[in-house]
């Protein structure tokens, strides 16, 4: 089935022919319920009729199982793997943690369907950090001290993922949707200059967490807590699935100004940011009086960084990518800190 040109046997037309991969609506019933499923079939080219391709049936066979599971809002195997991943557990170690037998969790990773009731529980714990936590003490002592421990400081991390208001989450949750890689430092600045355009724009923070002057640049604590181990390595959290949803309760406008940062600032590393960052008055004022190397945690004020970029939004339209990429270019051809 790989490859550009797709051939195969028909046993209709007696001879290897080309084929099409097209989608088919089936009606299958499963405990005496009907559900209609859409499958991958292959098309002759030649005389229209379905072939039998190797894989496909395998294919099929997994296609049902999704949507089945979907239907009945049945956790699946992916949403095991991400909570194995996410709590740092085995296969094992899960099934007595969430308190079912020992192989009930292998078994559903080879393929077994599990029960609604057990379901239930599969998917509290992928999405509640808290719940994860309750059954790990419910049920510590079929653990061994390791897993649980393991197990235990992961769910305490994962529940910081909490310490950030909701639009924060859902703003950082957007703007990995829309970069292929974020380091914490680019993560940074794309939420300063997300702030400060919104703010300009409509008057408003788009969230309520305040940032403060660190050496490179503006700082979110909270945001840098969540995601300080990654270092400068690009950002890669399977914690994030906890967020499913949470960037669909950004408005159109919302979205709108982080689509104008992503498109414009998003094309550059961090330390180009933070570059930028350190030619703004915002961060130049909150750092008077401090050496280049000296740490500080002076606040910028969301009243002076909309202030700041009000000026700016007058002098460079910052509402179109046009202006944006103008004032970015002014700001690196800066040799020194110089404002608008």
């Amino acid at each position: 089935m790989a490859g550009k040109e797709k051939r195969d046997f028909c046993i209709n037309c007696r001879k290897e022919t080309k084929y099409d991969l097209r989608e088919k609506s089936i009606v299958k019933n499963i405990r005496n319920k009907a559900y209609t499923f859409k499958i991958t079939v292959a098309i002759c080219q030649e005389c229209g009729e379905e072939m039998n391709i190797p894989g496909l049936i395998d294919k099929n066979i997994a296609e049902i199982d999704e949507q089945y599971r979907t239907a009945e809002g049945l956790a699946s195997v992916d949403d095991i793997r991400k909570l194995m991943k996410i709590y740092n557990i085995g296969k094992t170690p899960l099934s007595q943690a969430l308190g079912f037998g020992e192989v009930t969790i292998p078994r559903y990773l080879e393929g077994q369907v599990p029960s609604k009731d057990y379901s239930d529980i599969i998917k509290a714990a992928l999405t509640s950090p808290s719940y994860m936590k309750q059954m790990l003490m419910k049920n510590r002592n079929k653990l061994t001290y390791a897993a649980f421990k393991k197990a235990m400081t992961a769910a305490e991390n994962t529940e910081r993922l909490f310490s950030v208001s909701d639009k924060m989450l859902g703003v950082i949750a957007y703007v990995f949707e829309r970069l292929e890689e974020v380091t914490p430092l680019t993560l940074q600045k794309l939420l300063y200059f997300i702030q400060g355009t919104y703010s300009a724009l409509y008057g408003k923070p788009i969230f309520i967490e305040d940032c403060q002057a660190w050496v490179h640049g503006p700082v979110y604590p909270e945001v840098y807590n969540l995601f300080k181990d990654f270092k400068y390595d690009p950002i890669d959290d399977a914690r994030f699935v906890l967020l499913k949803g949470t960037k669909d309760a950004l408005t159109d406008s919302e979205k709108r100004v982080i689509d104008l940062i992503t498109n414009t600032f998003g094309i550059y590393g961090g330390k180009v940011l933070e570059k930028i960052t350190h030619n703004e008055l915002p961060w130049i004022e909150a750092r008077k009086g401090y050496g280049d190397k000296i740490p500080s945690n002076e606040p910028l004020p969301q009243k002076q960084i909309m202030q700041y970029y009000i000026s700016v939004h007058q002098k460079y339209r910052i509402d179109t990518e046009d202006g944006l990429r103008t004032y970015i270019h002014t700001m690196l051809d800066s040799p020194s800190r110089q404002t608008i």
